[in-house]
């Protein structure tokens, strides 16, 4: 399928700007408040616009968990920007993962997609990327719904730790962080109260996605 899969070395984020964080890595804490946040999706609501001038054409679909949340705000923040709604979908890859217990069943969530995806622009979103399998298992998934135009990423956190070559289209933060360190994204439904943390030495490497 035409999935944007690429050497990360050769690869750029689309848009004027991507944030990056140099983080002090004896500080942790929070590395997004709720107001970065809420400018960070904005501004990728922005770029994605710019690249998909035809809202019809376009499709949304949060990876579950962490991406469901990140794609049901950005279709809220690319309602301020185009007239109409944005189609979203939500997608469960947990039985296309390749690091799969076998002796253990796998949490399932649903995976929803309103529309037939053929010809259509996909645009996957998830919480953080790191090592991308979880967006290789995503794009498994994503195959066997049918063949979109075009397939691209966004993500509201990037770290370093790649395992494979993927890299995002859209990005609202990179940060320079250890494989045993852990960026956790918070989403308080109701309140509006977003946050992302960096905890270090918590996870074992290549732990997330």
């Amino acid at each position: 399928m035409p999935a944007r899969i690429r050497p990360a070395a050769a690869a750029s984020s689309t848009g004027a700007k991507v944030a990056s964080a140099r983080l002090n890595r004896r500080a942790g804490g929070v590395i997004l408040s709720a107001s970065q946040v809420e400018r960070t999706l904005t501004r990728l609501a922005r770029e994605i616009a710019r690249h998909h001038r035809q809202m019809s054409e376009l499709v949304l679909v949060g990876i579950q968990s962490g991406g469901v949340h990140l794609a049901r705000q950005l279709a809220t923040h690319l309602a301020r920007v185009w007239p109409g709604r944005v189609t979203l979908g939500q997608l469960d890859i947990a039985m296309h993962r390749d690091d799969l217990d076998h002796h253990l069943a796998p949490p399932v969530h649903p995976t929803a997609v309103p529309v037939d995806i053929a010809g259509k622009a996909v645009v996957l979103v998830d919480d953080v990327l790191s090592s991308g399998r979880t967006v290789r298992a995503a794009l498994d998934a994503l195959h066997d719904l049918g063949r979109p135009s075009r397939v691209q990423l966004a993500v509201l956190v990037e770290r370093p730790h790649r395992e494979l070559p993927i890299q995002a289209d859209f990005v609202g933060l990179k940060t320079a962080t250890a494989p045993e360190d852990r960026v956790e994204v918070q989403w308080i439904e109701g309140d509006g109260v977003h946050q992302v943390i960096l905890q270090h030495g918590v996870s074992r490497p290549a732990a997330q996605p």
